[in-house]
């Protein structure tokens, strides 16, 4: 099976929600919070960095969990600021 190439907004919320764990999870390492979600360490930086823009819905739940962060809020979050960046850029 074939995936289809990502739209530039799919990639951009990708890159938001990255930097959105990052900035929640503080001074906490990598370690302690994929730990705490149960997550791969090495997935957790890929979806910091961007690199994995559509990381599976379970994933993320773990991570909002652990990180203690409104899921409903994130999705929100990443919507609207996902939605400014791509308006900016075609300006």
């Amino acid at each position: 099976m074939v995936r289809p190439m990502l739209t530039p907004q799919e990639r951009e919320r990708g890159r938001r929600l990255g930097a959105l764990l990052r900035e929640a999870r503080g001074a906490r390492s990598m370690v302690e919070v994929a730990a705490a979600a149960g997550v791969p360490v090495e997935t957790l930086r890929k979806i910091e960095s961007g690199r994995v823009p559509t990381p599976a819905f379970f994933t993320v739940v773990a991570l909002a969990g652990a990180l203690s962060l409104d899921l409903a809020a994130l999705v929100t979050e990443v919507e609207l600021a996902a939605a400014e960046e791509l308006d900016a850029a075609s300006a």
